[in-house]
């Protein structure tokens, strides 16, 4: 496959099981999974898994990607340390690259307001709204959401997160995306043997 790769932000703090399922099935599929810090200086993320980013913020360009992924963080709620990952987010947008945020990213994101005209979810409805963005009336009560190239999804929703980028990225469509979401989200033992079947061919 040659797909450009997947840019996955890491920073400290950052949730590392939120985006697991997504990067390991994109690898799979054959996507390089490079990952971006706001330096090339190691960061360590929430479950003290350090990290040595392969590329800085800065030289991330959206027209070398496929898909820039933004995991929740600490960070995002405490200080601004996190809005040029925002601003990032915007660049990608406004290329046609497409953005996959969960948790407390969306609340970046909605602080630079990127949520304002987009169908979006989150944890919860309030937690965006305490950023004092404009969007409310687009908010989603849902697992995770895709309105054109953007993807959210809330803190306990990592399978239903990596079952968008799936669909958007073309990755897995159908009853076998179906199968692949039965399978992580509800171990639906049947899931596994369509998941094995669409493999076979």
């Amino acid at each position: 496959m040659n797909a450009k790769p997947v840019h996955h932000a890491v920073y400290d703090t950052y949730a590392d099981w939120e985006t697991g399922h997504a990067t390991a099935y994109l690898a799979r599929a054959g996507y390089g999974i490079r990952t971006v810090g706001p330096s090339r200086e190691p960061v360590t993320s929430l479950g003290g898994l350090r990290v040595q980013p392969a590329c800085a913020l800065d030289d991330v360009r959206p027209a070398e990607s496929s898909l820039l992924i933004l995991p929740g963080a600490d960070l995002w709620d405490t200080s601004d340390d996190l809005a040029p990952f925002a601003r990032k987010a915007r660049e990608f947008l406004d290329a046609g690259v497409p953005v996959a945020a969960i948790c407390g990213a969306t609340a970046g994101l909605a602080r630079e307001g990127l949520l304002d005209d987009r169908e979006h979810t989150g944890a919860v409805s309030f937690y965006l709204a305490a950023t004092g963005y404009g969007g409310g009336e687009r908010y989603v009560d849902a697992d995770a959401v895709t309105d054109g190239g953007l993807i959210t999804a809330g803190p306990t929703e990592p399978v239903a997160f990596a079952r968008e980028v799936f669909r958007l990225l073309g990755v897995y469509e159908g009853e076998v995306l179906d199968a692949w979401y039965r399978l992580f989200h509800d171990s639906d033992p049947q899931a596994y043997a369509v998941l094995e079947k669409a493999a076979a061919r």
